[in-house]
């Protein structure tokens, strides 16, 4: 027997009916933001990604040579691939691009629950713009997805990338040290929350310059995020208004206490709201504010959404489109955490019809089923002639809100009898189109 690769999994018609919903829920929400859908090949040239993240990254993809001995691979996420696109065929169209997309993508990885080789992300780019508001509007969105989730239990983290940079690149290094590696360094534990590794390696690299205010200053700074505190408070503490390095700083603080500003009046309050400037999420191409999304019941993979601003149109000889500002959703993460809450979306199709014919009626019943369809009506045809106990059995088992059952007395009579599963509540119809549709649609209203 053949099993399926390792990493991957199967769908069947329940799972796959969660996921749609959930995709289309997703959309619905992009939408009324006035985002669009766009797509990209499962497959892309390789340097599109190390170009992005280094040739290191190679280790962790699908990639391989096709037959004319191209280096392509996999993706293994959709950001860089719309920002291709954007470069590639959509340099004439109107500015900025509000672009949305959903997809599967692959990484070479150990797979566990929550995470596989193959995975599918939602994400959106806003392209062409930037500032407060744009990510005002991004992080509003963001929070609309979450809500249409049906999530309740989960926290909105927020920093600045640019502030956190632009704080540690004040430390002064001993002679013989790489500055660049120290920040490097520096950014990913606190981004980690491993502070006490952070105040190690702090305390064996500053030079005696730095004054002992600036540290102190520093580790005021950095303690509000490990013991809780104001962080925007904090943060004007940290920056000295006589100090030429600190104006970025006050910009910077500026324009974010103006996005947090816009957020409240675009979007309802989050469960959980924390401001946190050690955030900087990893990626050396996030520039300005940067945002996750928290779930705890996930526990060590928590995290189900993450975005800010970045710069990476300039790699596509796009700088005039830079910064950019979007963010990606683990579709996967969002499944597994409304399960851990017993979250069900709702589907928002219209209600669906078991139509049972029983006996040599199916010229008077398959004119009724087609027009119904055109009707925009799901319609399930039994076909297998199994008798009416077995066929209520069918139409129960694939979760159908009516039933029809029509034989030949109907037929003669001219009338059914229309059935709703959930009550038992039973309407009696003219075998006609309209009429039924007209029955039909009052029962779905009234469910």
């Amino acid at each position: 027997m053949v099993e399926r690769p390792r990493g991957t999994r199967d769908f069947g018609v329940n799972e796959m009916a969660e996921r749609l919903t959930l995709e289309r829920a997703l959309d619905n929400v992009a939408n009324s933001h006035g985002y669009n859908r766009v797509q990209t090949p499962i497959f892309e040239r390789l340097d599109l990604f190390t170009a992005k993240s280094g040739p290191e990254v190679v280790n962790q993809l699908y990639a391989f040579k096709d037959r004319s001995d191209r280096n392509l691979t996999l993706r293994p996420e959709l950001t860089a691939p719309v920002m291709r696109m954007v470069a590639d065929s959509m340099r004439a169209d109107a500015k900025p691009y509000r672009l949305s997309y959903f997809g599967q993508c692959f990484r070479y990885e150990e797979s566990k629950k929550g995470r596989y080789r193959e995975f599918y992300q939602y994400g959106i780019e806003h392209i062409g713009a930037s500032g407060p508001l744009v990510e005002a509007e991004v992080i509003a969105l963001a929070i609309r997805m979450m809500q249409a989730t049906g999530l309740q239990d989960w926290t909105l983290r927020i920093g600045h990338v640019g502030i956190l940079r632009n704080v540690l690149e004040q430390i002064e290094m001993n002679e013989g040290n790489n500055p660049e590696g120290f920040l490097e360094d520096a950014m990913r534990l606190l981004d980690k929350g491993d502070f006490s590794t952070f105040w190690e390696m702090l305390d064996d690299n500053i030079a005696m310059g730095i004054s002992d205010d600036w540290i102190d200053n520093l580790r005021g700074f950095v303690s509000c995020f490990e013991r809780g505190g104001d962080p925007i408070e904090t943060a004007r503490k940290m920056f000295p208004h006589d100090a030429d390095w600190a104006k970025k700083c006050w910009q910077d603080l500026d324009g974010f206490l103006e996005m947090l500003e816009a957020i409240k009046n675009l979007a309802s309050a989050p469960p959980k709201l924390e401001i946190d400037f050690t955030i900087s999420r990893g990626l050396d191409y996030y520039t300005g504010m940067v945002f996750e999304f928290h779930v705890p019941s996930l526990r060590g993979e928590s995290q189900i959404l993450g975005g800010g601003s970045y710069r990476l149109m300039h790699l596509f000889d796009q700088p005039d489109l830079d910064p950019c500002c979007g963010f990606g959703l683990g579709f996967d993460r969002v499944l597994l955490a409304m399960e851990n809450e017993g979250v069900h979306l709702q589907n928002q199709e219209r209600g669906q019809i078991a139509v049972i014919p029983l006996g040599d009626v199916h010229t008077q019943v398959l004119p009724i089923v087609g027009g119904l369809r055109d009707k925009g009506h799901i319609v399930h045809l039994e076909v297998r002639d199994r008798g009416l106990k077995r066929a209520m059995r069918w139409a129960n088992g694939i979760g159908v809100n009516l039933v029809m059952i029509i034989g030949e007395r109907d037929i003669e009579s001219g009338k059914i009898e229309i059935k709703r599963l959930a009550d038992g509540h039973i309407v009696q119809s003219k075998i006609e189109l309209e009429s039924i549709d007209d029955v039909v649609r009052t029962l779905l209203n009234t469910e």
